[in-house]
C-alpha cells in the first residue's frame, strides 16, 4: 500500500465511503424483501439492477484494486485515466438524474438514509474533485464520448430483458407496463443524449482544465507514488 498522502486519504474515504453505502443498501434491500415475503435471492437480483449499484460498484472497485492489487492487469486497466473519466461520466449523471427526477419517491431513514446521501451526493462530488485534483489528463477526444455509450446502451438492452422476464423495471421512466416501448425508447434517447453530453463535457475539461495544469496533476500524482 503507498505512504499517506492526500491523494491517498481521499482515494480511501471514497472508496471506504462506496463499499459501506452499498453493503448498508444491500442489507436494507434483502431485510426489508424479507419483511414482504421476497426471497432473499431476488432481492440479491433486483439490488444489482440499479445502474446507481453498479455505477457505484464499480467505481469503488477502481479504487480498491490498483490500491491493494497494483500487479493486476485489471488494476492497471481501472487506473487508466481514460477509464476513469468515463467512470467520472457514469456518476454525475447517477446524482443529476437522482435529484432531478427520482429524489422525490422515497424518504430513506438512518443508515438507509447515510447510504442513499453516500451514493447520490457525496461520492459522485467527490469522485468529481479527485478527478479534477489528481487524475492525469487522458488526452481525450471527441469520440471517446461515443465510446463511453456503450455501458448505459448495454445496461437499458439488459434492463428491457429482464423486465420482459422478470417485470421488474427499476426505474420508473423505463417501466414498459406503464409508459410502453414507445414512451420508453424516447426516454432512452433523451438519456443517451444527456450521457454523450456529459462524457463531451468531460473531455472538454481535460482539454481545458487538466491538460492546462499538467504540472500540478503531475506533482499530486508523483505525491501519491512516492
Amino acid at each position: 500500500m503507498k505512504k499517506n498522502s492526500t491523494r491517498d486519504l481521499f482515494e480511501v474515504a471514497l472508496l471506504t465511503a462506496g463499499w459501506f453505502a452499498l453493503s448498508t443498501q444491500l442489507y436494507h434491500n434483502v431485510v426489508d424483501g424479507l419483511a414482504h415475503g421476497v426471497p432473499w435471492q431476488s432481492s440479491l437480483l433486483n439490488f444489482f439492477s440499479y445502474f446507481t449499484i453498479l455505477t457505484n460498484l464499480f467505481l469503488a472497485a477502481s479504487l480498491t484494486l490498483p490500491r491493494f492489487l497494483p500487479g493486476m492487469a485489471l488494476s492497471r486497466f481501472l487506473e487508466q485515466p481514460g477509464v476513469r473519466s468515463a467512470s467520472l461520466t457514469y456518476i454525475v449523471i447517477v446524482g443529476a438524474v437522482y435529484e432531478l427526477l427520482l429524489r422525490h419517491l422515497w424518504s430513506p431513514s438512518g443508515l438507509q438514509w447515510l447510504a442513499d446521501l453516500l451514493l447520490h451526493d457525496v461520492i459522485p462530488l467527490g469522485y468529481f474533485v479527485y478527478w479534477i485534483r489528481y487524475v492525469p489528463p487522458a488526452r481525450l477526444r471527441w469520440r471517446d464520448a461515443l465510446v463511453w455509450l456503450i455501458f448505459p446502451v448495454g445496461y437499458f438492452v439488459y434492463t428491457m430483458l429482464r423486465g420482459s422476464v422478470f417485470g421488474h423495471y427499476p426505474y420508473p421512466f423505463f417501466n414498459v407496463p406503464q409508459l410502453g416501448y414507445d414512451g420508453v425508447l424516447l426516454n432512452a434517447v433523451f438519456f443517451a443524449i444527456g450521457f454523450f453530453g456529459t462524457g463531451a463535457l468531460v473531455v472538454a475539461l481535460d482539454a481545458r482544465v487538466k491538460a492546462a495544469q499538467p504540472a500540478r496533476v503531475e506533482a499530486g500524482r508523483d505525491e501519491a507514488e512516492r
